[in-house]
């Protein structure tokens, strides 16, 4: 990195983005070891793992813009590309897990007059006997 005020500064913010991401990277890590159900030991990697490897992959793109003065799009893409997949990941294992482990009946009330939408077929099916579903486009 250039010397001066903006080398000095770039490399603090690499740094502290480094520092923090490892931070976030452990934490997840750990509670993914250590939570004792599926469903708490989803949040770690979804949540803060996710948020250590994007906090790596900016100080990845900003020192390669303060070294080469071009900024990397692949840090970026990677970075958008994982804050996009981690929930929708984390949503279907959440939801596969639910049908696996649990019956309609152990689940707590919505306090709404239907049910829990997975589990209750009126709520996705308005007719049972007509095999289409609401997303169908028919």
């Amino acid at each position: 990195m250039s010397g001066g005020l903006l080398g000095f500064l770039g490399e603090a913010a690499v740094a502290l983005l480094l520092i923090a991401g490892s931070f976030f990277m452990i934490v997840g890590s750990f509670g993914l070891l250590r939570l004792p159900s599926l469903m708490q030991r989803l949040h770690a990697p979804t949540k803060a793992t996710t948020l250590g490897v994007g906090g790596i992959l900016i100080a990845s793109m900003l020192f390669f813009l303060f070294t080469t003065g071009r900024v990397s799009v692949h840090e970026l893409l990677i970075t958008l590309f994982l804050f996009l997949t981690a929930p929708v990941t984390a949503y279907m294992l959440a939801k596969a897990h639910l049908h696996r482990a649990r019956l309609q009946k152990e689940l707590p009330p919505t306090g709404r007059p239907v049910g829990w939408a997975t589990f209750d077929p009126a709520a996705s099916d308005p007719d049972p006997d007509s095999g289409l579903r609401p997303t169908d486009g028919r």
